[in-house]
């Protein structure tokens, strides 16, 4: 994989172990040759994790908005800034120009991203890569509701298959090498009678 998309909080959250794993992301990426493509800001784990792939020299590609451009976020020392006009622009620019996706710790945006990803993913638009990385059990409640949506009827389990998981970084790049997106199924909608 040359470029990987990082989806993560423009907030660093109260305990510092989420701004640690940004930047042990940020130096794997730098040490393994892998191009970042984030949301271009330089606060939160998105500006940690940039910061640290850009002291290893790595590529940092910020994809953001107009609405959301200003000093106060854009971070300055890039290797290159696209802007777009809206957020689903941007989030098909970042799908152009991935391998894979990785979700962080983050808040409203992380998720949408992320489940932008998944169903493109379920609907066989795409056959990327998604994981998430659990630091200290995140998205595990998550996980747990996505384990009830399977239970229930409303998710494949083979589409639940598609989120790799781990609480490190080695261990979850491993699994987005040796991930093989599912078959397609033919949608059929059942009517149950009475």
């Amino acid at each position: 994989m040359k470029k990987i998309a990082v989806f993560c909080g423009a907030s660093i959250g109260f305990n510092p172990i989420y701004k640690d794993e940004a930047q042990r992301v940020g130096a794997f990426f730098g040490k393994n040759n892998i191009g970042l493509v984030y949301g271009g800001g330089k606060i939160g784990m998105m500006g940690a994790l940039a910061d640290e792939l850009l002291k290893h020299k790595g590529e940092v590609i910020g994809i953001i908005p107009h609405l959301l451009k200003n000093e106060e976020v854009v971070h300055s020392e890039l290797s290159q800034l696209i802007e777009t006009k809206t957020m689903s622009t941007r989030k098909v620019k970042i799908s152009k120009l991935v391998d894979g996706y990785i979700a962080l710790a983050g808040g409203f945006g992380t998720l949408d991203e992320i489940f932008e990803a998944l169903t493109l993913g379920q609907l066989g638009i795409e056959s990327k890569p998604i994981g998430l990385l659990n630091t200290q059990g995140f998205f595990s409640p998550m996980l747990a509701q996505l384990d009830l949506m399977v239970e229930e009827g409303f998710l494949k389990k083979a589409n639940r298959d598609m989120v790799l998981v781990s609480d490190n970084i080695e261990e979850l790049i491993e699994l987005m090498y040796l991930y093989k997106a599912p078959k397609m199924t033919k949608i059929v909608n059942t009517v149950v009678k009475k």
